[in-house]
């Protein structure tokens, strides 16, 4: 290096564009200034990078297998030998990666492609396949119910699964005899379909408490009782009538419940006491004759009624407002009186009740003398009195 130095140290340059002399002024020798260039430590690290990476890519060109002890013959074996049963009817979990449209794709770790139809992913009637929470990422049990034959993709199914267990609690909340609440979603000549734990059921009209069309039930939710749950002939038959007797049971004859009326016919007019429908006879309105039954009463109207009678197995109720005039005819001519009056005139009517009721129980007494038994004159059955036996001609204890 100092003899290169040396030997381009005598040279003379030239000077520099733009530079002047002096005239007259000795020319000089310029000296040449050597050095080495320094890498960063950033670029050191780049051109090591790049070193690796070309001496990965030679191997990868000529020798690509080498320092592998396990041969793409020894995958195939193992993806073939792995323990995952795929026969039809057969669970199988797996792990949703792709959605599309149609349906979703199931990763089951296994080499065979498996695919969830949208019409397969639950019980309801869907459109995107997301309604169901099927998204990338979650993780379910499948059942496999078919493969196709083109490709051996495995079609899976989570809604046959969901029907078991819809089936299984059918069968459960018929044992136990419960009330469930099912949406009508349809109908036609012989009663209507309802939604029950996502299955859908059939509600006759013959079942229903209440004279309507599936066009007046649809979309609304009705109380049912299940009368038949087979499974095998796909038969799911539920009653509303039934479902209604269990809140008549509740409901004493004589007693006073507020109701709207729904509906209005020739007959008479039908009254909503609670989710149960109960019919008000034109002869039970009032005392007087009724000869049109829309100048008393309008749908909306909001009134007191008292129960008269129930059948729990037709679910019927007859509902009277006569029996709650405190004057004959109140009911046409000042129907709010009817209403602050009515606790007060069943109170009445349920003691004449008790009082008929108790001296019919009595007329049956004297022929039996020996219980002992009389009655009062406010009609209150009580032991039988010296004077009383006397006067029929009865044995006494004294």
């Amino acid at each position: 290096m100092a003899s290169l130095v040396q030997h381009v140290a005598g040279l003379a340059c030239p000077p520099l564009s733009g530079a002047s002399r002096r005239p007259g002024a000795p020319m000089r020798p310029s000296a040449l200034v050597c050095g080495t260039y320094v890498l960063s430590k950033d670029e050191k690290e780049r051109e090591r990078m790049r070193t690796l990476f070309d001496e990965a890519s030679e191997r990868c060109r000529t020798a690509p297998m080498e320092g592998i002890t396990f041969s793409p013959e020894d995958l195939e074996s193992a993806v073939e030998t792995t323990d995952i049963d795929t026969d039809i009817g057969s669970l199988i979990k797996g792990t949703v990666f792709m959605t599309t449209s149609n349906g979703a794709f199931i990763d089951i770790q296994s080499k065979a492609t498996a695919f969830l139809p949208i019409d397969e992913a639950c019980l309801l009637d869907i459109d995107n396949i997301e309604e169901a929470g099927i998204r990338p990422g979650l993780v379910e049990q499948f059942m496999i119910i078919d493969e196709n034959p083109n490709d051996e993709t495995l079609i899976l199914s989570l809604q046959s699964i969901q029907q078991d267990l819809a089936w299984e609690r059918c069968r459960q909340l018929q044992a136990e005899d419960v009330v469930i609440t099912g949406k009508v979603i349809g109908g036609n000549k012989g009663g209507v379909v309802a939604l029950v734990e996502g299955l859908k059921a059939f509600v006759p009209f013959s079942q229903v408490s209440s004279k309507t069309t599936a066009e007046e039930l649809l979309d609304k939710e009705l109380p049912l009782k299940f009368v038949e749950v087979d499974e095998e002939q796909g038969r799911l038959v539920l009653s509303n009538r039934k479902a209604m007797a269990d809140s008549q049971a509740q409901l004493g004859i004589g007693s006073v419940v507020l109701g709207t009326v729904e509906s209005l016919k020739p007959y008479g007019a039908f009254i909503d006491i609670g989710g149960i429908n109960g019919l008000l006879h034109v002869s039970q309105i009032s005392h007087d004759r009724v000869a049109d039954i829309s100048t008393v009463l309008q749908p909306g109207d909001t009134l007191k009624v008292m129960i008269l009678s129930h059948d729990r197995e037709r679910g019927r109720v007859s509902l009277s407002t006569k029996k709650l005039e405190p004057t004959p005819g109140d009911m046409i001519r000042n129907p709010k009186l009817v209403f602050e009056k009515a606790d007060e005139m069943a109170q009445i009517f349920r003691q004449r009740i008790a009082q008929a009721e108790a001296m019919a129980r009595a007329d049956m007494l004297r022929f039996q003398p020996e219980s002992g038994l009389s009655l009062s004159s406010e009609g209150i059955l009580g032991p039988l009195s010296s004077d009383t036996a006397q006067e029929e001609g009865l044995p006494t204890d004294e």
